[in-house]
């Protein structure tokens, strides 16, 4: 069973972002670099260090709920626990839009990430369209996503497996 944190707080945030940085396989560095461009770490009220101590843990967790036959899992029932923590709407269309825009960072959506937005957009009843009224901070609007327009992004499997 994955920790838990206290709904709404900033370290149950910051697992939800390390998850849509981790779902692919790994750490990206055009990943790292947005995170740090959008200034997420800070706009969650948390160290360097905090975050990157959230990120060890979700990893450590995902390894000990999901190392199977060579393969690190996560299943959809896990995905959803983590999601839950979030409750408060504005919350929600924050992380979302931040969660997109680390998924695109590298112009790939890989299997994991595909499966992390849509779950995240059911369990949490929103659109892709709730993105332009979330903001990074008060005065900075949420670009819309790459992988939304005309030009369809590359898809990629990863290593880390998401189980129905």
């Amino acid at each position: 069973m994955m920790r838990r944190y206290e709904k709404d707080s900033p370290q149950a945030m910051a697992r939800i972002v390390a998850l849509a940085m981790l779902v692919d396989g790994g750490l990206d560095k055009s990943e790292l670099e947005l995170v740090a461009g959008y200034e997420i770490v800070r706009k969650l009220g948390l160290s360097e260090d905090e975050f990157e101590g959230i990120v060890h843990i979700l990893c450590e967790d995902i390894l000990v709920c999901g190392a199977r036959y060579g393969q690190i899992e996560i299943t959809l029932d896990q995905i959803d626990s983590l999601l839950e923590e979030i409750e408060d709407p504005q919350l929600r269309k924050l992380l979302l839009a931040w969660m997109v825009a680390i998924v695109d960072a590298d112009q790939r959506v890989s299997d994991g990430e595909a499966v992390l937005i849509s779950r995240a957009l059911e369990r949490w009843m929103l659109d892709l369209v709730t993105l332009g009224d979330a903001r990074m901070s008060e005065s900075q609007p949420v670009a819309a996503p790459a992988f939304t327009t005309a030009a369809p992004a590359k898809r990629h499997h990863s290593i880390l497996e998401i189980h129905y």
